[in-house]
């Protein structure tokens, strides 16, 4: 399918379940399969950062958490941006998480403490910008990269979600600077009912049909790669 359009990504996205965020270079499958720097394989007026909400896929993964609730984007696929569908996601649920809480595996040592003290901000149903979470958190000014892993593993591990952008605001109650990204837990991103689904789905059964869908959509993805994409090893 080529993409010329934010309106040809999302009927694409619907229709494929998921993708990376952009270009393919993990060889599984990517709806834009070039990335910032490169060139589009086809003729298409998509272009990235040109802020142009209709053809700049950075403004994109964005788009869809401002207007739909049945696409998330966070850093889900080889610790690299991705998109899953409302309809995938159970599946992916079912595979990484195994019907295990934050907690259980947590006890169980698949959790490190540093993505813990960022999972407990946001437990109960809140949401914080990035900025904040940090802070929240107690990652210090010499914290950045153990807050930067943690951040990637939640995201990996399917317990927390990106849910938009936030500024910051001043003490004057001023908004102010870029925009940060905010995450909640995909229990509260999604709801009761996605985690029913995944709870009734085993865990075999859930790779299989991502490797599936893989393969329908890149008869060329090789094992090895599908088994990294899938990511049943996170827990």
């Amino acid at each position: 399918m080529q993409i010329h359009h934010y309106a040809d990504f999302v009927e694409g996205l619907l229709a494929s379940g998921f993708s990376m965020g952009g270009g393919n270079p993990e060889g599984i499958f990517s709806l834009i399969p070039w990335n910032w720097n490169q060139e589009p394989l086809y003729e298409t007026p998509v272009r990235w950062h040109t802020g142009d909400p209709e053809t700049d896929p950075w403004e994109w993964r964005m788009r869809v958490l401002d207007e739909r609730d049945d696409i998330a984007y966070a850093k889900v696929f080889f610790k690299k941006s991705g998109y899953i569908t409302r309809d995938w996601y159970p599946m992916f649920l079912a595979a990484r998480r195994g019907g295990y809480s934050f907690e259980e595996q947590y006890l169980a040592g698949h959790i490190s403490h540093d993505a813990k003290r960022i999972y407990q901000m946001l437990e109960g149903g809140g949401s914080l910008p990035v900025h904040d979470l940090k802070q929240s958190a107690g990652f210090g000014s010499g914290g950045q990269s153990a807050f930067d892993r943690a951040l990637v593993e939640l995201q990996m591990g399917l317990f927390i979600t990106m849910s938009g952008r936030q500024q910051k605001i001043s003490a004057q109650g001023e908004l102010y600077g870029w925009s940060s990204t905010v995450f909640c837990t995909t229990e509260t991103f999604w709801g009761d009912s996605v985690f029913l689904e995944a709870a009734a789905i085993r865990r075999d059964d859930a790779i299989d049909q991502i490797s599936e869908q893989i393969l329908r959509l890149n008869p060329a993805a090789t094992p090895r790669r599908i088994s990294r994409f899938i990511g049943s090893n996170q827990s």
